[in-house]
């Protein structure tokens, strides 16, 4: 058995809280926390799942003694993305609301975040791990932001993006919802590190914790994460409460925002008003 994993303890048994898809692992006498989606499917971040992973965060922030947020999926796929049925005009406000708070709560933690990626890695779900500080992916991995080809745009995605990886790399990739290579993504500069397979992952990251983030103070690695993020953490609490006006006010009103999302629903080809 992997020793960190002797050291696991489910938060629903240590807070009461029962959670409806994720499950929350404790590690390394209590200095990592893992958020593992799991919805016995392709880990959909819906407005259940949102919920949980905003509750988790919420205890996060009590915990003084907490060095690192492990983000990853249960089964072949990370995540992929969040609910379409949910982009809906009588629902994206309030999809999007939550979903938004997940990032500024993740901003106001402070705390460094890590994403373990292995399968498909879309939409919502890419928006969630591109806000961690460090991601890491084996070579089954697959990245992509798919919304333009539902007829709407990524928010968080397209503030997060471009200081991550630079503008041009970022319009290339929410424009044309190209979905990339675990190797073309290291070639962005999007990943830390990939690696063969899944279980090579584990390992080596568990490696990678003990010895880069276990020995650090966990004071002083939530001023550090202040300061190296404090630029991007104004960006997108400046911007991105913007683009879900422009989401939810104005690109929801038009024909075919909602003709995309309808289109593919219902399993059919959009037939664009370009309106």
């Amino acid at each position: 058995m992997n020793a960190a994993k002797e050291d696991t303890k489910n938060t629903s048994s240590a807070t009461g809280k029962e959670w409806k898809k994720i499950r929350v692992e404790y590690l390394h006498s209590g200095a990592v926390a893992s958020v593992i989606l799991d919805d016995g499917k392709g880990n959909i971040l819906d407005y259940i799942m949102m919920e949980d992973i905003q509750a988790a965060l919420d205890s996060f922030s009590s915990n003084a003694a907490l060095k690192l947020i492990v983000f990853e999926g249960a089964g072949k796929h990370f995540s992929f993305g969040a609910s379409v049925e949910e982009h809906r005009k009588d629902s994206a406000a309030a999809m999007l609301r939550l979903f938004h708070s997940l990032f500024y709560s993740l901003g106001k933690l402070n705390i460094p975040c890590a994403c373990k990626i292995s399968g498909q890695c879309l939409g919502g779900g890419m928006e969630l791990a591109i806000a961690c500080h460090f991601l890491f992916a084996d070579k089954s991995a697959r990245f992509g932001q798919p919304e333009l080809i539902l007829g709407v745009f990524p928010p968080p995605a397209s503030v997060i993006l471009p200081e991550k990886i630079g503008l041009a790399k970022a319009e290339e990739i929410i424009l044309t919802g190209k979905v990339l290579s675990a190797d073309e993504a290291h070639q962005t500069g999007l990943l830390t590190q990939i690696f063969a397979d899944r279980n090579v992952m584990n390992i080596q990251v568990d490696e990678w914790i003990k010895n880069t983030i276990l020995p650090k103070s966990a004071s002083s690695l939530r001023y550090a994460v202040k300061a190296t993020r404090m630029k991007f953490n104004h960006i997108l609490s400046n911007f991105l409460p913007q683009l879900e006006e422009l989401y939810t006010k104005r690109l929801m009103e038009t024909h075919d925002a909602n003709e995309g999302i309808n289109s593919f629903l219902e399993k059919r080809q959009p037939n664009w008003s370009n309106s």
